[in-house]
């Protein structure tokens, strides 16, 4: 399975953007695009180059590569009501990101390796695709062999030091390591910082 294995901080530091919460602590020391030269490639940037750092930002914020994220986006374009914010919902309707967001691993990598590694039952069923889009009705739950694993055994300290809020969309229940989807994603609880127009307008080039 193909993944960017890029560090998640060098590419934070290239997209002037904090994609996971380690980063935050570097960029406060080194900010600026990294490389021996960094500084000096930093210029006033064309309309084209706003919009594909908003796309590089967030495609690799949800670590998608790009042919994954193209796809996305024309699935996004075609479904009924605003593009960006179709592509917003699909991305957070993700397997890993739903992991990710319940506060059952600190970074989507994270929750993209405890999906991939088939820890995961959907609907009874075990998955180790981080790509499969939830909706509302299913139920993700950590598999029983699973649970007795180290990891799991400390899932309540790593929710704890995840520090995702509630949202609206989903119902953890942690000590019985489940996630019931209940609804769709709003926008204003998909990631902060994020202008899904310009990402749209890239595309509609």
């Amino acid at each position: 399975m193909a993944r960017d294995k890029s560090p998640i901080v060098k590419q934070s530091r290239r997209e002037g953007f904090a994609l996971a919460p380690k980063a935050h602590k570097v960029m406060a020391k080194k900010s600026g695009i990294p490389g021996e030269h960094g500084d000096m490639r930093v210029r006033k940037g064309s309309l084209y180059l706003t919009q594909l750092r908003e796309k590089q930002k967030v495609r690799r914020m949800y670590g998608l590569l790009e042919k994954q994220f193209a796809k996305l986006m024309k699935e996004a374009q075609r479904a009924e009501g605003l593009a960006g914010e179709n592509l917003l919902e699909f991305l957070e309707r993700r397997a890993d990101n739903v992991v990710y967001r319940a506060g059952f691993a600190t970074t989507r990598r994270q929750a993209r390796q405890l999906v991939s590694h088939g820890h995961f039952l959907l609907n009874g069923r075990r998955i180790d695709i981080p790509s499969i889009r939830l909706n509302p009705g299913d139920i993700l739950e950590v598999r029983p062999k699973s649970q007795k694993s180290e990891y799991f055994k400390n899932l309540e300290n790593i929710m704890g030091n995840a520090g995702q809020g509630v949202l609206s969309w989903i119902k953890v229940d942690g000590k019985k390591m489940k996630i019931e989807v209940t609804g769709k994603p709003k926008r204003e609880e998909a990631e902060a910082g994020i202008n899904e127009q310009l990402i749209v307008e890239y595309y509609s080039r």
